[in-house]
């Protein structure tokens, strides 16, 4: 179990302010989603959690600040998916797995490694083209397979930019549910960034709304997701209805006219 500690970070690249005094908390075994426009920071949070980017300003892990730690020890720790991933060398899907189980091997694979492999990939259905090599797959099987990847190195916190953008309506439920098991099974949190609210609303504990590389608001979906707030940060003019205690988004039309569309 790992809570997120995210203290005043500031991000830039060269003279463009990315994220801007931006603190927020994520306690363990909780789904948060980043939700905001295209531009907001979301991918660029995911990075500097992760340490890909060094920002300016603390994160923690139960206490202690990523900076001080390793990549080794932060691999342990945080598993990342990205947007979209290609190998520059010929891999099978099984070998492309096997890769980021690195943070937990000796010299040598395993039969345990071995183990481990089979069953995430199992559980993510992707077992059935696992001597495929990984770029002959579509773009929804390789993300299925990036999200396999992470999955692997045990990790205690999941980072994911945007794990549904190349999935169907079917698979996008689907990752989004097993996401969402094994943060409650294994008590682990995990932090992704999407653009589907609806998803969001369904499937996350928390979400936090970007705008301009600063936190616009952060709570429960119902109470975030208003027409007013949909209004001020997308420009966009949304009836929300209630599904359950969850937010159900149905764009209508963006304030410079027109039909909005998802």
């Amino acid at each position: 179990m790992v809570k997120i500690t995210i203290k005043d970070l500031s991000f830039s690249y060269r003279s463009s302010r990315i994220l801007d005094g931006l603190s927020l908390v994520v306690e363990d075994s909780e789904v948060l989603g980043l939700v905001g426009p295209n531009g907001s920071g979301k991918t660029t949070l995911i990075k500097c959690i992760d340490r890909i980017l060094k920002p300016r300003g603390s994160i923690f892990l139960d206490g202690r600040a990523v900076e001080s730690m390793s990549r080794q020890e932060i691999a342990r720790y945080i598993g990342y998916v990205p947007q979209s991933s290609s190998t520059p060398l010929s891999t099978t899907v099984f070998d492309t797995v096997l890769m980021d189980r690195r943070p937990h091997m000796s010299w040598r694979v395993s039969d345990g490694d071995i183990d481990r492999v089979a069953e995430i990939m199992e559980l993510l259905h992707i077992d059935g083209f696992a001597l495929k090599d990984f770029s002959e797959l579509s773009g929804g099987q390789k993300q299925k397979v990036l999200i396999a990847r992470a999955l692997c190195q045990e990790p205690q916190v999941l980072l994911l930019d945007e794990p549904t953008s190349n999935l169907d309506m079917k698979h996008q439920l689907e990752v989004m549910e097993i996401i969402g098991d094994l943060v409650r099974e294994r008590r682990i949190s995990a932090v992704m960034a999407i653009h589907d609210l609806n998803l969001a609303s369904r499937f996350c504990d928390k979400l936090a709304i970007l705008k301009g590389g600063k936190i616009f608001a952060a709570g429960d979906p119902f109470s975030l997701l208003t027409p007013g707030v949909i209004r001020s940060v997308y420009g966009v003019e949304a009836v929300v209805m209630d599904n359950h205690d969850r937010p159900v988004i149905i764009p209508l039309r963006s304030l410079n006219g027109g039909v909005a569309c998802e």
